[in-house]
């Protein structure tokens, strides 16, 4: 059973969410680890990747500043609701560290992202969920090619037999 949170608590928890948002762009760890509750974790659906406790939540914004040094974000609309506070926002930045083992490209990217958070018994961060595409930023990295564009059908074409070249020649390598 849901209970309704008075406007009171509906406000702190936008404003968490905001100076969230703020340490992000401010690119200041300490301050988005504080907004953080005792035991949150944080879910990266299209990656399909999870965090759980501070310390994994530590090291995912670690290396998410590190790539992207000049990490934007700007915020499109808020929602909400006494079980979340939903923003939908654009994030942007330019790769210039490492980034889920992709090695830095220089390139820039800009991302539509639906994240949600919900909240902890203290009022703190207890979970945040994202949404968004993740072939929208390996397009803009150069990485992922649209298959409805001339680069892209002629990958098409190419990544399947050099995929499977790949898988042999990793077999072979076990092998010796």
């Amino acid at each position: 059973m849901s209970t309704q949170l008075s406007p009171e608590e509906l406000d702190a928890r936008i404003k968490l969410v905001d100076a969230h948002v703020k340490s992000e762009v401010d690119r200041d760890l300490d301050a988005i680890m504080r907004t953080w509750g005792k035991n949150p974790w944080f879910e990266d659906v299209p990656f399909a990747e999870k965090w759980y406790g501070r310390d994994q939540i530590h090291e995912h914004y670690k290396e998410l500043l590190h790539a992207f040094p000049d990490l934007g974000i700007e915020v499109h609309k808020r929602h909400v609701t006494d079980e979340f506070v939903i923003l939908e926002v654009t994030v942007s930045g330019t790769h210039l560290g490492d980034w889920r083992g992709l090695p830095a490209l220089g390139r820039k990217m800009a991302s539509r992202v639906c994240a949600l958070y919900s909240f902890d018994e203290e009022g703190l961060l207890n979970l945040e969920r994202t949404y968004y595409d993740n072939a929208t930023i390996y397009d803009q990295l150069g990485i992922y090619q649209d298959p409805r564009k001339t680069i892209g059908k002629v990958m098409a074409v190419l990544t399947p037999p050099f995929t499977i070249l790949r898988t042999l020649v990793r077999r072979v390598g076990r092998r010796s």
